[in-house]
């Protein structure tokens, strides 16, 4: 049985894109510009791929929190079923979608720039490794505040533990 729309739901079903769509862009640019580094280094020294691939997978954290995100909005909104959220609250489900969103946006891209002068660093020298993954978990931080944000916004706002 679908979920009674209301314009408050429907809100919330904005806010869950918002968060998944825009933090999974910053992810997948910011993994592309990544790998696009990687492949560079492994033509370079093939025993370059290991590093390669975590140095690539680093900026994917951004996209996981936008669907926990998502999925907390979904889950909790009724839309997947049970109430139905008022106007007031759906926009509060919009300003958490878009904390944990434009923040994903942003930290995933430089993360990906991060990642991509890493694995450059690394190949010349194989020390720096963990100075390179010091400096591509830098970026992160500014994710990690859309993330708690959101999260707040979802208690305060009455959409989880409503």
């Amino acid at each position: 049985m679908a979920a009674e729309l209301t314009l408050g739901t429907a809100l919330a079903a904005i806010g869950a894109g918002v968060a998944v769509g825009f933090a999974a862009l910053g992810s997948g640019i910011g993994q592309g510009i990544a790998s696009a580094g990687a492949v560079g280094a492994v033509a370079e020294d093939k025993g370059m791929f290991a590093q390669g691939i975590v140095f690539t997978a680093i900026p994917e954290t951004q996209a996981i929190y936008g669907f926990l995100i998502a999925i907390l909005i979904l889950v909790f909104s009724g839309l997947m079923g049970g109430h139905t959220l008022d106007v007031v609250t759906g926009l509060v489900a919009i300003g958490a979608g878009a904390a944990v969103g434009f923040a994903g946006l942003g930290s995933g891209m430089g993360q990906g720039i991060a990642s991509s002068a890493s694995v450059g660093a690394v190949v010349e020298d194989k020390g720096m490794f963990a100075q390179g993954i010091v400096f591509t978990a830098i970026p992160e931080t500014q994710a990690i505040y859309g993330f708690l944000i959101a999260i707040l916004l979802l208690v305060f706002g009455g959409i989880l533990g409503a």
